[in-house]
């Protein structure tokens, strides 16, 4: 087994450390989620806690952890008697992203199951984790179905395991960390939610830290163990402060006071629920058996509210999470220095704020996107208004108000990501057949087993009321639930496009269309043409984000170079499709259709449009022509690319009833 990196010998993070070092004092904290830029030792300080937590108790032989104090009444391996037990050190279990949901929950054995009635059930890395940690890398690009069991089993402390009326219960209580790079995409806020408290982490940029930094780990690189060797007396401090620390909690007093301002903190800062205050409690309380104190002080408050609150705080995928100090402090100071709970008004908890480190401030109204990224204006095109402003530059137009808009799909059935926007064979959804397993059995289809068995049993020697099953008997149900796509974005930058008013509107749908991407669990690209060229702004990736950034950002002007924008999403798609050939593609094309610049643009625009249709890719035209007089070259466009043609206004869900079924016409009719 290697040797991991010491957690003391961690430089900096300091709030990360102290996440982690509050959960293992105080479990029911419910976790951490590390926030942060790769290459920032999130992984290193998870893998290195693991090392620190005190040993735990279990029944011997028991593969589920049972507490031999009070084992689980339910555990599979049960009823257990009193006696023997073992101690061992608490389990470190990391849930792979591309696990299969056998692989986390478990695995029953189902030719046993019908042929013998028993329970033979293989456990999985929920029974693993059980007391331990349970560690998610990468957890915002963990598949759907993988959250959902994740999120039971955290919330219902058990994991049950069910095959066609068969089922298994087990205890799954741990304590789940989870990393994620914000670039790759966030988290669903069900999962977000579940998470007790969260760190952002980043590089330092001090020097002399990030000299230490390249230090430790070289000298750890060239010997593990003797560097582990030089940090076993601070490793050794840390854990037995942990053990006090344990000790202290159950007799650390949370006075009236604290509790006020802590539900005075959640009502100011409109978090919904009530999980954020019971989280913050608890924090507070670990905060003050961590410094050895027997009562939770303002200070406590305050740091476990710049742990708890940030990521509670997002009210759509667009908000980064943050708190507002300022606003922190003027509440805390509000609502503290009276302890109802206490006759004794010696004891009151200090009013001031306390100094710890926190989370970077983010007031509600700071702008998003724009920053300081100014466009270039270019000569228009065709008598079409230009931007106001003269020579000098000006700011791209802000996006206009997002709204919902109906369902883009792509037509025939896939076999990509689990998702939510086209139909697809997935392992979840509703069952439409049967066939043969591949591999292992994941989904019974019990009627065709069945079917598939019974002509065989005299054959067999079939004597009792068991049905004697083989394994080529065996049938995986089949099932159609909904895939996640990659959503590319075209987007005409051109001069006709630059008005204000026009290019603020279709801001609008595109950043619509990404909220809709985002709840549907797609990739996402944006492609951008004007002048003499084109650019892949963002290349695919699942951070709508990162999308939403680029595109408030992005300058207007010059002629409108179709042909080179559609060349280079098809050379995108080309891409992505030798990374993620199972993952479908959708282009949407948001211009008015106009092509000029260079020679014979509106020919090679129309060449380029039907290398999609050529290859079956689906596509929607949005039309940005405005004006009484419309000319419908987007969508003549549309007919090329073999897709369909909405305006702005039909791109809103109460306005293109059966928009869907339109694109899906239109590819059949192609």
């Amino acid at each position: 087994m290697s040797t991991p990196f010491p957690f003391t010998a961690v430089v900096g993070q300091d709030d990360l450390r102290l996440a982690l070092l509050l959960n293992a004092v105080s479990p029911a904290v419910g976790g951490v989620l590390v926030r942060g830029e790769k290459g920032t030792a999130k992984s290193t300080a998870v893998r290195a806690l693991s090392a620190l937590m005190p040993e735990v108790d279990v029944v011997s032989g028991c593969r589920f952890s049972c507490d031999p104090g009070s084992p689980d009444p339910g555990c599979p391996d049960g009823p257990h008697a009193p006696g023997a037990f073992v101690s061992r050190p608490a389990r470190m279990v990391e849930l792979p992203v591309g696990a299969s949901e056998d692989r986390l929950v478990g695995a029953l054995d189902i030719e046993r199951a019908l042929a013998e009635g028993v329970k033979a059930f293989e456990p999985g890395l929920l029974a693993d984790a059980h007391r331990g940690i349970l560690y998610v890398d990468e957890v915002n690009l963990l598949h759907d179905h993988l959250v959902d069991l994740l999120l039971d089993a955290a919330a219902m402390g058990a994991s049950y395991v069910e095959r066609e009326g068969v089922s298994v219960r087990h205890a799954a209580r741990f304590l789940l960390v989870g990393t994620m790079n914000p670039e790759e995409g966030e988290l669903r806020p069900q999962l977000l939610d579940r998470f007790g408290l969260t760190v952002e982490v980043a590089a330092s940029r001090e020097p002399d830290q990030r000299v230490e930094v390249v230090r430790r780990r070289l000298a750890y690189d060239d010997d593990p163990a003797a560097f582990a060797a030089r940090w076993a007396d601070e490793e050794a401090a840390v854990r037995a402060r942990i053990v006090a620390a344990r000790e202290l909690l159950p007799s650390v007093r949370l006075g009236d006071g604290a509790l006020r301002q802590i539900a005075a903190t959640c009502a100011a800062f409109e978090v919904d629920g009530m999980r954020a205050d019971i989280v913050m409690a608890r924090t507070a309380t670990a905060l003050a058996a961590w410094a050895g104190r027997p009562e939770v002080l303002a200070e406590d408050v305050r740091q476990a509210a710049l742990l708890a609150l940030p990521h509670r705080r997002r009210r759509n995928p667009f908000d980064a999470p943050g708190l507002d100090e300022d606003k922190l402090d003027e509440t805390l100071e509000e609502f503290g220095g009276q302890d109802e709970g206490d006759g004794d008004g010696d004891d009151d908890p200090d009013p001031g704020p306390g100094g710890g480190p926190g989370g970077q401030p983010e007031p509600d109204d700071a702008p998003r996107g724009d920053g300081d990224t100014a466009a270039r204006p270019e000569a228009g095109e065709g008598g079409e208004p230009q931007p106001s402003g003269g020579a000098g530059e000006q700011s791209p137009a802000r996006a206009a108000e997002p709204f919902r808009t109906k369902v883009l799909s792509v037509p025939g059935l896939g076999e990509g990501a689990a998702g939510r926007r086209s139909r697809a064979r997935t392992e979840q959804g509703r069952t439409t057949g049967a066939r043969r397993p591949r591999g292992a059995l994941t989904k019974l289809h019990l009627a065709a087993t069945v079917q598939a068995a019974a002509p065989h049993q005299r054959a067999r020697g079939r004597r009792g009321p068991g049905l004697v099953v083989r394994r080529d008997d065996l049938r995986q149900a089949v099932r159609e639930g909904h895939e996640s796509n990659l959503v590319l974005f075209v987007v005409d930058a051109s001069g006709s496009m630059a008005a204000r008013q026009r290019m603020s509107a279709v801001k609008g749908a595109v950043l619509s269309l990404l909220l809709d991407a985002y709840q549907r669990r797609d990739k996402v690209g944006l492609v951008t043409f004007r002048g003499s060229a084109a650019e892949v702004a963002l290349p695919p990736t699942s951070s709508v984000d990162a999308a939403a950034v680029r595109l408030e950002s992005l300058p207007t002007g010059g002629r409108t170079p179709l042909a080179a924008g559609l060349l280079r999403a098809h050379e995108v798609l080309r891409v992505e499709r030798l990374r993620d050939p199972a993952r479908r593609p959708l282009v949407v094309v948001v211009t008015d259709g106009r092509a000029t610049g260079g020679p014979e643009p509106v020919a090679l625009a129309s060449r380029a449009a039907r290398l999609f249709a050529a290859e079956g890719t689906a596509s929607v035209v949005v039309d940005c022509e405005s004006g009484p007089v419309r000319l419908g070259l987007a969508g003549r466009l549309a007919g090329e690319l073999g897709g369909t043609a909405v305006t702005l206004d039909e791109l809103r869900a109460d306005s293109i009833a059966g928009l869907v079924k339109d694109v899906q016409g239109s590819r059949r009719a192609a």
